[in-house]
């Protein structure tokens, strides 16, 4: 079954594409969902006319803050209790160690940060309700990002859509996809390389 992103978008709408940005914000089983492609590929259907570019945005900037929103509480009641379970298929310690040394190597900008990046992006704000960070301060950054995420990627699938002629399209709108998918895991590439080198050394 060939699988094809804006036919699914078509298919799933507005709420759907909000859910996705929800879950992968908020939820603990969310860290493997699309985000950057979705919703890059969410602003080029809206070029396409088939959906509304700024309720999109709207609607997918309040799922994301909510969803860190629920994160953060969720580290912040029960989040000690995460690093006493043992990896299973559903949950990896590692993923919050990870996002530990990651924010506090980059602190209150890693709110921001995570947003581009895979998996930290779910588990950044579940750190910082771990470590207490206070929530004036959590939320600030949280808005920021959110906003910056959403709106930046979102529209520059847009603004892509109305740049190619359609007969373009098909040609170029996967390619750019994979590319959006391997430069948002590149970080996370570099840095598991980067740890097997020195477990070597």
């Amino acid at each position: 079954m060939h699988f094809n992103l804006p036919d699914l978008i078509k298919s799933l709408g507005y709420f759907g594409v909000w859910g996705i940005i929800f879950a992968e914000s908020g939820l603990l089983i969310g860290f493997f969902l699309p985000g950057d492609s979705l919703l890059f590929t969410a602003g080029f259907v809206a070029s396409q006319k088939l959906l509304n570019i700024w309720v999109l945005i709207f609607g997918a900037f309040v799922c994301a803050v909510f969803g860190d929103n629920v994160g953060y509480f969720t580290g912040h009641k029960f989040g000690r209790k995460l690093f006493d379970k043992e990896h299973s298929w559903l949950f990896h310690k590692n993923h919050i160690v990870k996002t530990q040394a990651f924010y506090e190597k980059n602190g209150k900008k890693t709110i921001v940060l995570a947003r581009f990046i895979p998996i930290i992006r779910t588990f950044a704000p579940i750190v910082a309700g771990i470590g207490s960070m206070h929530y004036r301060t959590f939320m600030s950054y949280n808005v920021i990002g959110g906003f910056v995420w959403t709106f930046g990627i979102t529209m520059l699938g847009f603004f892509l859509g109305n740049s190619l002629p359609p007969e373009k399209v098909d040609k170029y709108l996967l390619p750019i996809i994979g590319l959006i998918i391997i430069v948002s895991l590149l970080p996370s590439i570099i840095h598991v390389i980067k740890e097997n080198r020195a477990k070597r050394s």
